[in-house]
């Protein structure tokens, strides 16, 4: 994604490189690409902080996708189950999907459980490499805050032993050690969430 061609493999493929550079292409759109990555427990407040935080971006003409981690599992990742090794490769295409277009010019708002540290932390190294804003966003509510809200009813299979390996209950969540910014969901109100990630956004500098 940077001026140096990416390491891959497979040595009968050449990274090809566009005529206009990124810096020219964000320059003439008026673009600025970087990825808010949200991450937290199913009921945290993900998607609804995301599309809330769309529709301020939208409303100031901002260039804006929201990369929601069920939505993805209709198309891309349709073939994934929820083993680790099938969230780590849920997990990687993501964040080389949310780099491309990044990359393009956009901001890019992935509301993501994405349990593994070593998953979200391939994001945040594969935009660095690319020289890229990333930003890890914890949305840190309770689990019992989240199972009161159980949108749907997933806690409730869970606890029943309908559902299996599921985060939080029978499944692993690792909490972002050093997360850009933390969100509590149950305490202030939706706009007051968007404001904060609306700092984060115009203090980005790369």
């Amino acid at each position: 994604m940077s001026e140096q061609s990416p390491q891959q493999n497979n040595q009968n493929i050449t990274w090809q490189t566009s005529d206009i550079s990124r810096q020219e292409r964000w320059e003439l759109l008026g673009l600025s690409g970087m990825t808010i990555w949200l991450t937290g427990l199913s009921g945290s407040g993900k998607s609804t902080i995301a599309f809330a935080l769309e529709n301020t971006l939208i409303s100031q003409s901002r260039a804006v996708a929201v990369l929601d981690g069920d939505n993805l599992r209709y198309g891309i990742n349709e073939d994934l189950g929820f083993s680790a090794s099938d969230r780590t490769e849920n997990n990687r295409r993501t964040a080389e999907i949310s780099l491309l277009m990044a990359n393009a010019g956009l901001i890019v708002v992935v509301p993501k459980i994405s349990p593994f540290r070593m998953g979200r932390e391939y994001a945040r190294n594969i935009h660095a490499e690319a020289e890229i804003p990333f930003y890890e966003v914890f949305i840190d509510t309770p689990i019992e805050v989240c199972e009161s809200r159980d949108p749907k009813g997933l806690y409730q299979k869970a606890r029943k032993g309908i559902i299996k390996g599921f985060t939080g209950v029978d499944d692993p969540y690792e909490p972002p050690e050093n997360p850009d910014l933390v969100i509590r969901s149950e305490q202030g109100d939706l706009p007051n969430h968007v404001t904060e990630l609306m700092k984060l956004i115009e203090g980005s500098s790369f």
